[in-house]
């Protein structure tokens, strides 16, 4: 519908043939555009996962100190943390209670992007024998390393997306109130003797 707008807009604007094919291109180019953009509830899972991350890796952490076993680890935190997280984290401690292979329980969570580096990091400790809780606990500060990083370049983008509509609206004006009238006045004593 939207599509069907802008080709519409575009075509009652610039009138006749050219309308007409600037309005198609203007509906097929925003159809492209809408067709990219991620949905919003996607998008939101995605953050709140990535986001509740370091969180969980903490919490399997402090089970795992305690002498938990990680299938134990793994539960008690999908239990405690609640969120999209937590439906992943208990499909796996499920999958670990039935006796799946601890790498490939864990590599199944690899496709989902910010679990990523969770499901890489307890794969290559479930083969290489490598202390869990050490490196989960490197995991949940590189996780907020990556956020902090995140949102300070969401905070950077903002700023110039701000100053972007000023410069449209001043430089006209500057161009018309600064250079035109000296351009006009030096043009108007070299040409006129």
């Amino acid at each position: 519908m939207l599509c069907a707008a802008v080709g519409v807009t575009v075509f009652l604007l610039v009138e006749d043939a050219p309308g007409l094919a600037a309005g198609a291109l203007g509906a097929v180019v925003t159809w492209a555009m809408l067709r990219r953009r991620e949905p919003p509830g996607p998008r939101r899972e995605h953050d709140r996962v990535a986001a509740d991350l370091p969180l969980a890796a903490d919490l399997m952490v402090a089970c795992l100190r305690a002498g938990q076993p990680v299938t134990g680890a793994v539960d008690i935190t999908a239990e405690a943390i609640g969120g999209p997280i937590a439906d992943r984290l208990a499909w796996v401690g499920g999958q670990l209670r039935l006796g799946a292979a601890p790498e490939s329980a864990w590599r199944a969570l690899a496709a989902d992007r910010p679990l990523a580096p969770l499901a890489r990091t307890m794969s290559r400790t479930a083969l290489s024998g490598a202390p869990v809780a050490d490196v989960l606990t490197r995991l949940a500060d590189d996780s907020r390393h990556e956020a902090r990083a995140a949102s300070s370049a969401a905070a950077r983008r903002v700023g110039v997306q701000a100053v972007a509509p000023l410069g449209l609206c001043f430089l006209p004006a500057f161009v018309l109130l600064g250079i035109v009238p000296v351009v006009a006045g030096l043009a108007g004593e070299v040409l006129l003797p």
